[in-house]
């Protein structure tokens, strides 16, 4: 466990994941994570690999017993400065929103947030090697699901409540029949592609 070492000298460590990175509309969102060691819940894994059911309660018991922060990008964020760069900065935010600085910081991936303010270590694949990383993903994914479904009720069609905002077949289908909405990423193929055409049949 990439904790341990980090847990034995009385340091503080931060997991950072971030989650909505492929979809076609909604936030990129990350999360921070410093568990206790005494209080890790049982069954801490990639948030990919549990049930919806089994991350709800997985994420209701971290908010209770471990320090949490939550940051974002914004589609236009994303739109402006590309994904990975918007990724880096909703972790980056992320991070600032825990209640105490951590002494170290695991990031999943090979990318490092900016402006760090103590030492890091990347992990390729660390929601899989890290309990501090897993949790942080729980709680991102579960944060921005419920997200993406109270915006499925303002725009209905589109799938959000399942889809979560990736380009499932219904999601593109809506996307044409319906069109692009201010939620949806305008640098990201399949919707740069659905403005080009209008703008080609406008004229």
């Amino acid at each position: 466990m990439h904790e341990t070492e980090h847990w034995q000298q009385g340091r503080l460590v931060a997991g950072v994941d971030e989650v909505g990175r492929g979809p076609l509309a909604g936030p990129v969102v990350a999360a921070a994570v410093v568990l206790d060691p005494e209080c890790i819940p049982p069954g801490l894994n990639d948030s990919k690999k549990l049930s919806a059911k089994r991350r709800a309660r997985l994420a209701g018991w971290l908010w209770e017993c471990a320090e949490v922060g939550l940051g974002w990008a914004s589609v236009e964020e994303i739109d402006e400065i590309n994904i990975l760069q918007a990724s880096l900065l909703a972790m980056h935010r992320a991070l600032t929103d825990l209640p105490r600085p951590p002494g170290h910081v695991l990031v999943d991936g090979r990318f490092l947030p900016p402006q760090l303010t103590c030492p890091a270590t990347p992990l390729i694949g660390g929601d899989g090697r890290s309990v501090s990383i897993a949790a942080a993903s729980i709680v991102a994914k579960t944060w921005r699901d419920r997200y993406m479904r109270d915006l499925a009720q303002h725009h209905p069609g589109y799938g959000w409540e399942t889809n979560a905002g990736y380009g499932s077949k219904s999601h593109r289908e809506a996307l044409r029949n319906l069109g692009v909405t201010p939620h949806h990423r305008r640098s990201f193929k399949p919707v740069h592609n659905i403005l080009w055409q209008e703008k080609s049949a406008s004229h």
